[in-house]
């Protein structure tokens, strides 16, 4: 037996166990050929990748070291005796061989995938390999019987009403924070809305990332619940409350490799909302020339998809195709779109009337589903909500009951204007360019980076005006926004006549 120690190196996903070469209960030669080992004590089991470690400060020779995420999953104190064995791979690696020669997989073989990744026994490699072959081909059933498959691993949470509503948005357009004002109205109305919501992985914040400027938002399930069942709504991040975990996995390979196919793309946000007992589900499409989705076509594909996926699992689905083409509202970057949240919340004469009247579209749909309601009459209520002061009020609530952040973020006080070159009308702004510029300002991670916009399309300019400006809390990743930013602004301006 050898004795547990928990290595201080951040593994990200990745289960990494470490043993010393000179361990004297095993030879470390003879794993090698193994991709993964069995850490076993008693019923506790994981699987790991071995490496080995020459250095004595890190390692003795009785101990296994176990990367800090692979000591979490092991859940055993440090000093704990454990026993190590050569894993045998997956058996569902045959599916996953029959997809990569082009068959199509049944439900049973789907859910034996799904579960493997879900308990980590797939590598980086395998997973990319499953990624891979569906983005090339993947049949409407194997859509189903994956989204299935995704919401059936993990905690499934069940309300005490019948209509549980939430609404989701495929993304794509910076400062679309929207959720944080349908969640307040729409529970201010009396609905339950138990949103989860992601962090950012490859734009300048997700919606976590904002709500984590006014309040706690890494909840446990227990805390989840008690706040959903005070203020009939909560704003939390999901990946803390183990949703549809075999999703957050594939989303951690797919998004490196650039693959956001519409059948992946559905299966993710069905699973995880299934999973969080939704019955009533609002969709948000924008489309746009740099959005995801760039033409009406593609929207209605994707729609129909799902439309079906939702009516096979029993989910009321109802889809809306949004304007695209620009970002929503002034700011991009947790603090700043925090800033545009409350300022709508708060009927601010200079909040952005964009995000306030998408926000109020969005909610008065989702109001429609109470029966109580007045078919025709969600977007009014909406708005009556909005205007009294109600949704502020539920707002406040939500903080106070996730945890109100005490400690102010501050903007970053590193600032560039980017201004127009020449006088005209703003005729497009690239929004996928706009997110680059942000990120490498250092959102999400620095809370306080991103854009303010001072225009946009329609907007008329003179040469020299601003037209946003960058914001950054450190020198290194100022230099890299606003050299990205001076190489092309990402705004398109046309003549005033054109």
């Amino acid at each position: 037996m050898l004795k547990l120690k928990k290595i201080a190196i951040d593994t990200y996903r990745d289960t990494v166990a470490f043993m010393a070469r000179d361990c004297p209960h095993y030879r470390p030669e003879e794993f090698r050929a193994f991709k993964k080992i069995l850490v076993v004590n008693g019923h506790n089991r994981l699987l790991a990748t071995l490496m080995i470690v020459d250095d004595k400060c890190l390692l003795e020779g009785d101990e296994l070291g176990l990367s800090e995420q692979a000591f979490r999953r092991m859940g055993l104190p440090e000093g704990s005796p454990v026993a190590i064995a050569p894993a045998e791979p997956p058996r569902s690696l045959d599916h996953l061989r029959a997809k990569i020669h082009g068959h199509s997989l049944d439900r049973n073989q789907i859910e034996d995938i799904i579960k493997d990744i879900a308990s980590h026994q797939y590598s980086e490699m395998e997973i990319s390999a499953f990624l891979v072959s569906c983005a090339g081909f993947m049949t409407t059933e194997e859509v189903l019987a994956l989204t299935h498959a995704m919401s059936h691993v993990g905690v499934k949470l069940q309300w005490n009403t019948e209509t549980v509503v939430d609404k989701h948005c495929i993304g794509g357009i910076p400062g679309n924070r929207t959720s944080m004002i349908v969640v307040p109205i729409v529970a201010a109305h009396g609905l339950l809305i138990p949103k989860t919501s992601s962090r950012a992985i490859t734009s300048p914040a997700g919606t976590a990332d904002t709500m984590e400027v006014l309040a706690r938002v890494d909840l446990s399930m227990h805390e989840m619940q008690q706040v959903v069942e005070d203020c009939k709504g909560c704003i939390v991040w999901g990946g803390h409350v183990n949703l549809s975990p075999a999703d957050d996995i594939l989303i951690s390979v797919e998004r490196p490799l650039g693959i956001d196919t519409r059948e992946q793309m559905v299966a993710s946000i069905m699973s995880k909302k299934i999973s969080a007992g939704s019955t009533h589900l609002l969709i948000d499409i924008p489309v746009g020339p740099s959005a995801k989705i760039s033409g009406a076509g593609n929207a209605l594909r994707l729609r129909k998809l799902f439309e079906y996926v939702g009516a096979e699992m029993g989910l009321h689905v109802e889809v809306i195709v949004t304007d695209g083409a620009e970002p929503i509202g002034n700011g991009i970057g947790p603090v700043l779109e925090a800033r545009d949240v409350m300022a709508v919340l708060r009927n601010d004469l200079d909040a952005p009337g964009d995000l306030r009247e998408k926000s109020l579209r969005i909610a008065g749909s989702l109001l429609e589903s109470d029966p109580a309601l007045r078919g025709g009459s969600g977007y009014q209520r909406a708005q009556e909500l909005l205007e009294s002061g109600a949704a502020l009020r539920r707002m406040e609530e939500i903080i106070e009951a996730q945890g109100r952040q005490t400690t102010p973020v501050a903007l970053g006080e590193l600032t560039l204007d980017v201004c127009a070159a020449e006088t005209g009308v703003i005729r497009t702004i690239d929004c996928f360019r706009m997110a680059r510029i942000a990120r490498l300002a250092g959102a999400p991670l620095s809370k306080g980076a991103g854009i303010d916009l001072f225009k946009k399309v329609g907007d008329k300019v003179e040469k020299g005006m601003p037209l946003y400006r960058i914001h950054a809390c450190f020198e290194a990743d100022f230099g890299f926004a606003t050299a990205f930013a001076q190489e092309e602004s990402g705004y398109h301006i046309g003549s005033a006549a054109s």
